[in-house]
């Protein structure tokens, strides 16, 4: 009986140029690129299967994706040590994989996750987006009130039925526990000189760059860039602060609610409990989801 050993793997994309993560017939997919990959490098035919932490759509980028494979002992260690920088050499320049790593015991890069943390970045510059930052910032040409968008999705955390802001699956919970949801700025003028302290302004600073800061312990399919969606119209004055809310409670999917183009988004991290209860955090995550005795549909 061949040994063997699960591998994690931790990866980042600029997903502009994949049909999404998932391996499709005929498409460019990162997880096709990834597996192909493997398996030239490590001599496997059929190419190994990766499972992972949080499939993204067409058009998203991820900086912290993680993902789990299985492969023969014999075969990894042949490359021990030496999987990053091999697979580099392998991959194309919008996919890498940072670290490989041994998986600790009940290791599943899917279902032993706490959290995913995502960020979409909007760009409400009157005249435009950095064109350096075209492929990663949406612009949205209406004003942003952030204090109006973070007093609306105050009230989106916790757990909830996020019917009216996913894509229904048959057989599939949409029910999910919000962590996190807030809207910050960035620095107009970038990064500080780490020699002299001081700020390194740009000739054209991004004057209007907000970022928002989303996590949950799972996410239902367009869930991230339908709440963007409706915050955006509240920024912008369109809508009440509470009408996202109100969307909530509904339960249904409202036509109002627009979905965020894919390439403002960014998968940032996924995050893992200890070694220890790995197993426990995967079984738990398999049951299916009912809101708890108290949850509400408002915040």
């Amino acid at each position: 009986m061949t040994a063997l050993l699960r591998l994690r793997l931790d990866i980042g994309y600029d997903g502009a140029g994949f049909a999404g993560w998932a391996r499709q017939p005929d498409q460019r997919t990162v997880q096709g690129i990834i597996e192909d990959a493997l398996a030239r490098l490590l001599r496997l035919d059929p190419p190994p299967v990766l499972t992972v932490a949080g499939r993204t759509d067409a058009g998203v980028h991820a900086r912290g994706q993680v993902a789990h494979v299985v492969v023969p002992v014999a075969s990894y260690s042949m490359v021990n040590g030496t999987m990053p920088r091999r697979l580099a050499g392998l991959l194309p320049p919008d996919v890498r994989v940072w670290r490989v790593t041994v998986a600790p015991e009940g290791f599943d890069a899917r279902f032993s996750a706490l959290s995913r943390r995502y960020a979409y970045s909007v760009c409400d510059d009157p005249v435009g987006v950095d064109p350096l930052r075209r492929h990663d910032v949406l612009w949205h040409p209406r004003p942003l009130d952030l204090d109006r968008m973070n007093a609306a999705a105050a009230l989106m955390v916790g757990e909830h039925d996020f019917a009216a802001y996913c894509r229904k699956r048959e057989g599939a919970t949409t029910i999910r526990e919000l962590l996190r949801f807030d809207w910050h700025r960035e620095d107009p003028y970038g990064v500080k000189d780490r020699t002299e302290g001081r700020v390194l302004r740009s000739a054209a600073p991004q004057r209007g760059v907000a970022v928002a800061t989303v996590e949950a312990d799972a996410f239902c399919h367009s869930m991230v860039r339908a709440l963007v969606g409706a915050m955006l119209v509240v920024g912008d004055g369109r809508r009440d602060v509470d009408w996202p809310s109100k969307v909530l409670a509904a339960r249904t999917r409202d036509s109002a609610v627009n979905v965020a183009p894919a390439h403002g988004l960014s998968l940032e991290e996924i995050r893992y409990p200890l070694a220890e209860n790995l197993a426990r955090r995967a079984q738990e995550t398999r049951r299916v989801r009912t809101l708890s005795p108290g949850a509400t549909t408002q915040g």
